[in-house]
């Protein structure tokens, strides 16, 4: 008998109707010579450390870091799991052939391999079903290209590593942190991914914390009723501005030159998810969570392809599917998809590019028709075939003015844009409010009619403003912000060569911002991510600089992923790992400080040195302004104290009801105390103490 696993019950039921599997046994299906299994997602995991050794079911520092070598696994504990995992062990110990039809990619690989050692399996061979999408035409392909199970060893590889790797830096630095600074019932979860984007969230909100706004001003000018402005600079006083001013004010406006150029907007890329997410948070407001959360129902009732990818691209052998997708979504987007000819689509290497579809290609619907959906589902499924419409629809073609003009020999400037061919932008009218920047004072839509040489009188002015901190995060910027691991950037190609090193998977990204919020390290104010007291103190407690870097974890990706290619050596990145855990627990130890040395300057990184009223940069004379004051509010700080500041960015002892921390601009800042209120989230179940139980070991494959 063939057994087919999958990775959740609404998968094995499409199958076996697929197949004809008609007789329903508790647990799986059965007709046809197939029997179809199910799990429930993770129903394996690794061990907790006192299943290793009962002594480390105690928290101590002495006992960190603990390695597993090598890992073993057990059931989760959980009666329906143990009861559904007896079922499948039974299933494939008596199959004559297996086959793997968990979710196609890194994750959904480790849930079958997995199962398959806690099944004592290992020896069997097996087929791999690869699914992008659940319709019956792509089950039958799927079902003609059985791929041996050997093929995916290094998509096993990567996966075990991701998971063993989360493991140790997760579990021990929970620990050293817990042991080390938890007062109270403060646990302080530390994670391989989650930190640094926990870092990149409280070094936003400390850069908007610090920022000091400062005034300008600036010179525009008024002719024929279109806004020019001054091509220099700013202005820092208004005594500058006024002075440029009274030069111009009565003085003829010249246009001096006319520059027009076409500028082509092509149609935006095929979704991936985390345009996906970030899309729908951009316009609708729907979080990244939610927004998987609908695509993975809206995969599982057969109306888009699979959506946990990282391609915004198709295969070539796609094309045919395209044009009978866009044929049955007539019925719904007929209006706009009637302005294609569907008999010659206009594919290109914008949406057809083997080369850069690995796993899976990009987001697209399946051409079945939705039935009524909710609201946020339906906004989702509209803005995937919108999507798919708009990338074969004409490039946009804009026409870019440029006018310059002087009075008195100082040069004004104005922009001007006219749309020539609207093309893909008709599907998108409200597109200028999704863009990041507004136009600025000095562009307008369209111009009028110049000539070189002409002159007149104008209107000149002085406008007033104020420089402006940062945005806080919020989902969609946090999200681009994983995705390319901390580098904003615009430029969709730039973006492409980024991904291979962002911090976190697509379809991890989600559960990072969730965890978060779980851990009440970052909340939500409107749309905005801001970091918690709680998650602050975590991040000035933490010293390793790497633990809290997006590109050390942006690094680590992108080995997983060579990994995954066959291009790396697994032995060696977790050998890195282990290093790496090791040197966290070392560097955090906040006792040890050197003194034999004040610290060094966090602006500009020389020695700092004493003064009479406070500690500064050595580099003073040549311009660096850093000064650490021995008066902070009511207390005088010791030697020790600033040492502890300059050396290791926090001062842990009480100062009333606050903490001090150095930010990484120089600027003292107060936390405020977590003594006798500390962190009451429960652990997550990695760490949870589990009930007394006999246990299953097995060796990873």
């Amino acid at each position: 008998m063939k057994v087919i696993l999958t990775e959740k019950p609404s998968v094995a039921r499409d199958i076996a109707d697929h197949l004809g599997a008609k007789q329903r046994h508790d647990g799986y299906y059965e007709g046809n010579g197939y029997q179809i299994t199910w799990a429930f997602g993770h129903l394996i995991a690794l061990k907790d450390p006192d299943e290793y050794d009962p002594s480390l079911k105690k928290w101590t520092i002495d006992n960190i870091p603990f390695i597993p070598n090598p890992f073993e696994l057990k059931i989760v504990d959980d009666k329906g799991i143990r009861k559904q995992f007896a079922v499948i062990k039974k299933l494939l110990k008596s199959a004559s052939e297996i086959i793997c039809a968990t979710d196609a990619g890194r994750e959904g690989e480790l849930i079958f391999r997995y199962i398959l050692a806690m099944a004592q399996c290992k020896k069997q061979t097996w087929k791999r079903l690869w699914l992008s999408s659940l319709t019956e035409e792509a089950l039958q392909v799927a079902f003609q290209n059985l791929k041996p199970g050997s093929n995916y060893d290094n998509l096993y590889a990567a996966a075990k590593c991701r998971s063993e790797s989360d493991w140790i830096v997760g579990l021990n630095a929970t620990r050293n942190f817990t042991v080390r600074y938890g007062a109270g019932s403060t646990l302080w979860s530390v994670g391989r991914v989650q930190t640094p984007v926990l870092a990149m969230i409280v070094k936003r909100d400390d850069e908007i914390r610090h920022f000091k706004s400062e005034p300008f001003w600036e010179l525009f000018t008024n002719y024929r009723e279109v806004l020019f402005k001054l091509k220099a600079e700013r202005f820092k006083s208004k005594i500058e501005a006024e002075k440029v001013l009274a030069s111009v004010s009565g003085q003829p406006f010249v246009i001096e030159k006319i520059g027009v150029k076409n500028e082509n907007e092509y149609p935006p890329l095929l979704y991936d998810l985390t345009e996906l997410q970030r899309d729908m948070n951009r316009r609708m407001g729907i979080t990244a969570a939610d927004t998987l959360q609908i695509a993975q129902t809206l995969y599982e009732h057969k109306l888009i392809t699979y959506p946990r990818t990282d391609s915004r691209y198709l295969t070539n052998d796609l094309k045919g599917q395209v044009v009978k997708t866009l044929e049955s979504l007539k019925h719904i987007k007929g209006k706009e998809i009637d302005l294609l000819n569907l008999a010659q689509l206009p594919f290109t290497n914008r949406m057809i590019n083997d080369k850069k579809v690995t796993d899976h290609h990009a987001i697209i619907p399946t051409g079945k028709l939705p039935g009524t959906l909710p609201y946020q589902s339906q906004a989702v499924f509209d803005a995937i075939v919108t999507r798919l419409i708009a990338s074969l629809y004409p490039t946009c073609v804009k026409e870019l003015t440029t006018i310059e003009g002087s009075s008195n020999k100082e040069p004004f400037q104005a922009k001007g844009v006219r749309v020539l061919i609207p093309g893909w932008t008709l599907l998108y009218p409200k597109k200028s409010e999704d863009t990041k920047d507004s136009k600025q004072a000095s562009e307008s839509l369209d111009l009028p009619q110049f000539q070189k040489g002409e002159s007149g009188p104008h209107q000149p002015s002085v406008s007033e403003g104020k420089t402006n901190p940062p945005a806080h995060y919020n989902e969609n910027a946090l999200l681009g912000a994983m995705e390319t691991c901390g580098k904003f950037v615009d430029d969709e190609n730039l973006k492409e060569a980024l991904k291979e090193k962002g911090i976190g998977t697509p379809a991890t990204r989600a559960s990072i911002i969730e965890t978060l919020l779980k851990r009440n390290y970052i909340h939500r104010s409107g749309k905005s991510l801001i970091a918690s007291d709680l998650g602050r103190y975590l991040i000035a407690l933490i010293q390793d600089p790497n633990l809290k870097s997006p590109e050390l974890t942006g690094e680590w990706e992108s080995k997983l992923k060579e990994i995954e290619l066959g291009n790396y050596n697994p032995i060696e990145f977790m050998s890195k790992i282990a290093g790496f855990i090791k040197q966290v627990i070392e560097d955090s130890d906040l006792t040890k400080i050197n003194h034999e040395k004040y610290g060094s300057c966090p602006k500009c990184k020389n020695e700092v040195i004493q003064g009479k009223k406070g500690y500064g940069c050595s580099k003073w004379r040549e311009g660096c302004k850093f000064v650490l004051w021995k008066e902070y509010k009511d207390m005088e700080l010791n030697e020790t104290q600033i040492r502890s500041l300059l050396q290791k960015k926090i001062l842990l002892q009480p100062l009333g009801t606050v903490i001090l921390s150095l930010s990484e601009d120089g600027v003292l800042g107060e936390i405020p105390a977590l003594s006798g209120r500390g962190n009451r989230t429960p652990a997550p179940s990695t760490y949870k103490k589990p009930y007394p139980r006999k246990s299953v070991r097995a060796k990873i494959l």
